[in-house]
């Protein structure tokens, strides 16, 4: 396993190479920057030059790429062309754990609602509670987060006033626990639901064909418990189509967060991703970029572990 772990490393680096390429070689074919956006428009031609030498925006853009490669290399992403003097680094560090807390919630959310509803379904097909199910897991899959985190905010926010609309905190209080929760509850929700409901579409699906097999009617015929049998027997066997949904949910975590850490000004790497993007601040959606891609590699390379950890049948 470990030698298995390591080589997936090992051949993650290209694969994290090209996509740093792909990326700069995109966002320098953008059109404006943040030159435009920074300079005054009565600087003259000699500032103007001044000005993209010192944060060498003149040079070759490969020129511009290796620099970039050589110091991030080193751990430094550079500084922030619109936040002139503040390290990228410490701004992602700033924001990172707020990010991290509503994905960890929002993943355990997806887990511990979406499985349990998922085999409840499987074990009553076609009845009442699997129709409901089903329903409001379509229903989850084809609303926008966008549009369900806006009327969760009209509604419990400002008509019931239960929630808060937006922030991690309130502001000027001192630090609390249920603040901070209170804060964290219409966020987390909106950032599970799309997965939440497509897991339980695929635990369903996996469980219904588990629960056909032979050795499931064996054991439900030698007298044991029908629950007993569908936990110890069937769901580890159907974990595996489970577990590589959850792996892609992590790096997926990242890209709804944008959009969620938006509309409830969530201050997270994602509502960063998005002000670096309308500012063209080049350093910041190149590091944000690398660790969503490391975040991808890490989601499947975790799936991968989790299929021996369920399946001791498969080996490395």
């Amino acid at each position: 396993m470990i030698s298995y772990i390591i080589r997936r490393v090992l051949m993650a680096i290209p694969l994290l190479l090209g996509i740093t390429i792909l990326s700069f070689a995109l966002i320098k074919a953008a059109p404006g920057g943040p030159v435009a956006m920074l300079m005054d428009p009565k600087m003259s031609d000699e500032d103007k030059v001044k000005f993209e030498e010192r944060y060498g925006l003149n040079d070759p853009i490969p020129v511009q790429y290796v620099k970039w490669l050589g110091n991030m290399v080193k751990g430094d992403f550079g500084t922030s062309l619109i936040r002139r003097g503040v390290p990228v680094s410490e701004m992602i560090l700033n924001r990172l754990p707020n990010t991290l807390l509503l994905m960890i919630v929002s993943t355990f959310l997806a887990i511990f609602i979406s499985i349990p509803f998922g085999i409840m379904s499987a074990m009553r097909p076609y009845s009442k509670l699997d129709y409901s199910v089903t329903v409001t897991s379509f229903l989850g899959v084809a609303t926008p987060n966008f549009w369900l985190g806006l009327m969760l905010i009209i509604v419990f926010g400002v008509q019931l006033q239960w929630f808060p609309t937006g922030g991690v905190s309130t502001l000027n209080a001192p630090f609390s626990i249920w603040d901070r929760i209170h804060h964290l509850i219409l966020p987390a929700f909106v950032l599970a639901t799309a997965d939440m409901a497509a897991l339980t579409r695929y635990t369903r699906s996996s469980m219904l064909d588990v629960l056909k097999q032979d050795y499931i009617r064996t054991a439900k015929s030698k007298g044991f418990k029908e629950k007993k049998v569908v936990i110890k027997h069937g769901l580890r066997n159907g974990m595996i189509p489970i577990v590589t949904i959850f792996g892609l949910m992590l790096p997926s975590f990242i890209g709804g967060a944008a959009i969620t850490e938006k509309v409830f000004s969530w201050p997270g790497i994602g509502l960063l991703f998005i002000e670096s993007a309308f500012t063209r601040d080049y350093p910041v959606i190149m590091a944000l970029t690398v660790i969503s891609a490391v975040f991808v590699v890490l989601g499947n390379l975790l799936a991968d572990i989790l299929y021996a950890i369920f399946d001791p049948r498969i080996e490395y």
